[in-house]
Formats: C-alpha cells, sequence, structure tokens
C-alpha cells in the first residue's frame, strides 16, 4: 500500500510538470500577413504597343462591349447577305460585308427559322382541318352506297 503523502493527485502532477517545463508551453501566435508585391510590368518581346491606360484612353474609342443587334437589323443583314449569295458572291464575303461573323449568320438564320415556320403551322392545321372534312363526306358516301347495296340484294 502506498503512503497518502507520497500518492500525488491528478492535479498537483498537473502543476508541477507546469513549473518544471515552462519552454514546453507556448503561446498562440497568429502568422504575420503577406504583403502583396507590387504588380510587374511585363517585358515586351513582340514589339506590341503597351496597353493605354484607363485614364489614357479617349472617350471616343471605348468600346462597351459586343453590339447588340434589333431583330430589324438582324433581318435586314440575312436578307442582305442572302442576296450576295444569290448574286454570285462567296458566303465568307457576303458576311464580311454584312460585318458579322459566319457563326453568327448560321446562329440568326437558325434562330429566325421557327418564325418562318409559323405560316407553315397555319397550313398544316388546315390541311388537317380538311383532311377531317373529306374523311367524313367519304364516310357518308360508303354508307349510302351500302345501304343501297343492301336494298337491290334484298338483305334490307
Amino acid at each position: 500500500m502506498t503512503d497518502p503523502q507520497e500518492a500525488e493527485s491528478p492535479q498537483s502532477m498537473a502543476e508541477a510538470s507546469a513549473t518544471l517545463n515552462p519552454l514546453e508551453t507556448k503561446k498562440k501566435t497568429s502568422r504575420p500577413r503577406k504583403t502583396k508585391a507590387a504588380p510587374n510590368k511585363p517585358a515586351r518581346t513582340n514589339g506590341a504597343k503597351p496597353a493605354l491606360k484607363a485614364a489614357e484612353v479617349p472617350a471616343i474609342a471605348v468600346r462597351t462591349g459586343r453590339k447588340v443587334h434589333t431583330q430589324m437589323e438582324r433581318s435586314q443583314k440575312l436578307t442582305q447577305i442572302e442576296k450576295s449569295v444569290a448574286g454570285g458572291a462567296t458566303m465568307r464575303s457576303a458576311v464580311g460585308q454584312a460585318g458579322i461573323s459566319e457563326q453568327t449568320y448560321y446562329l440568326w438564320k437558325k434562330a429566325a427559322a421557327p418564325a418562318q415556320d409559323r405560316g407553315d403551322l397555319k397550313d398544316l392545321l388546315a390541311l388537317e382541318e380538311e383532311n377531317e372534312r373529306l374523311k367524313g363526306m367519304l364516310a357518308e358516301h360508303l354508307r349510302k352506297e351500302n345501304a343501297e347495296l343492301k336494298k337491290r340484294l334484298g338483305l334490307v
């Protein structure tokens, strides 16, 4: 059995270890923040002129993004291109004269195609109505003919 005086409590052991090893317990400190480096000027290797800063750019030359064409402008350019191609010009030259890319031309043409199909939809509906009317007329004619044949054969 151990002597009660020799047996130390867990609390006293923690105090003793703290006093014996003061170097082991360190305070938590935050790392110093890195400073942002000044932007380096790139070396011009291709002989290009440096880009103008925003303050140096004249107000006239400022471009605010890509051009957004109205639906009317699109249809006008599409018809202009179609006329040029019908006149014998190549697609590339016709599109260049209109001031748009070939990809833009095909995208606009694809978007404009369903608008032209609306007339086709009306025609289709008219044809379906006519088809139903003709089917009814044919059915009535066949009923009459069938009744007449039954009379002749004496089945009725």
